[in-house]
């Protein structure tokens, strides 16, 4: 006999509250994904501010010193980076279909690996600069996104007031946790990328700068982006000779060591503490959800569902 379930008022209402709560979410998604930018953001810079604020700096001034000193920044790289990305993009996409011939069990594919992969290389100069803006959409929403960020470092200490006092110490954790890993992950892709350029120049390899600098940006995933990189190095090394090819291998191969034995223990030990495996499933995730904006937010999601977890588990005495 099948037995009757009842649903009561309060689950229905529940219910209905939850899912208008999210589509609510996904109608405001721009704005949420702001926010949680300006959030990551605020995290990162905040120490920076107090640095400068230890200079006898008024708050204020310490964030505007900051911005401008950034946007020097960004700006001197984008003007000395993009126009040799464009010029060495260019020939090492000539490269790419001699170097597939010279692999014996790849030529018979040659045509179509040859398209995939000139599709992925003609666009890297243009993704790599549209991915960091692209994280904010268009111009309007840069601008809104780095005011939101200004009032909540200037507003920091007046956000906790809204903060009840039993979460003051998971969200100390948490933005300790999301600073630590936005500005090792940063540290982590510069440090990658000089190393890959450096060595491919010595190694006489071409078009190094577009190879360096995807070297870095595939930095994020773990484990796997070293392995990615060096595909298209290695191919284009071997248009030198042998020899050459197998110094690049080994020169990618001695960079994840360093990364993974010297840099990421000492950079990376405070912030994530997460499996590789969760997050390149969260990255996948991401990705399929929001595309590169989704992708990137999945890491800072991953880190704050960790300190929450160890918080609550922390409190209850273990499992």
């Amino acid at each position: 006999m099948l037995r009757k379930v009842e649903i009561s008022y309060k689950t229905i209402v529940f219910t209905a509250l939850f899912v208008g709560f999210l589509w609510f979410l996904m109608t405001i998604r721009d704005i949420v994904v702001m926010v949680l930018i300006s959030t990551v953001l605020t995290a990162t810079l905040s120490p920076l501010v107090n640095r400068l604020q230890a200079w006898k700096l008024p708050r204020v001034v310490a964030i505007g010193l900051l911005y401008v000193i950034l946007w020097l920044i960004i700006g001197f790289l984008i003007a000395g980076l993009v126009p040799t990305m464009i010029e060495q993009t260019s020939r090492l996409i000539s490269k790419i279909p001699y170097a597939i011939s010279q692999i014996e069990f790849l030529s018979s594919h040659q045509q179509e690996i040859t398209k995939e992969l000139l599709s992925v290389l003609s666009a890297l100069p243009e993704n790599v600069f549209r991915l960091t803006f692209g994280l904010f959409g268009n111009v309007i929403n840069v601008l809104t996104t780095m005011v939101i960020t200004f009032y909540f470092l200037l507003e920091r200490k007046s956000l906790n007031k809204y903060i009840p006092d039993k979460w003051q110490k998971t969200v100390s954790k948490i933005e300790f946790s999301l600073g630590s890993w936005l500005r090792g992950e940063l540290l982590l892709m510069t440090v990658v990328g000089v190393m890959t350029y450096v060595g491919l120049v010595l190694l006489g390899v071409d078009s190094a700068l577009p190879l360096a600098v995807l070297a870095g940006t595939l930095e994020i995933i773990p484990s796997f982006g070293p392995m990615i990189s060096a595909v298209p190095a290695v191919m284009v090394a071997l248009t030198v000779n042998p020899i050459i090819a197998i110094g690049t291998g080994a020169l990618y191969w001695g960079v994840q060591l360093v990364e993974n034995n010297l840099l990421v223990p000492r950079v990376m030990a405070s912030a994530l503490g997460v499996s590789p495996a969760i997050v390149l499933l969260g990255l996948m995730i991401g990705f399929r959800l929001n595309g590169p904006v989704g992708a990137i937010l999945a890491i800072p999601i991953i880190v704050v569902i960790r300190v929450l977890l160890t918080d609550i588990i922390d409190k209850s005495g273990g499992w």
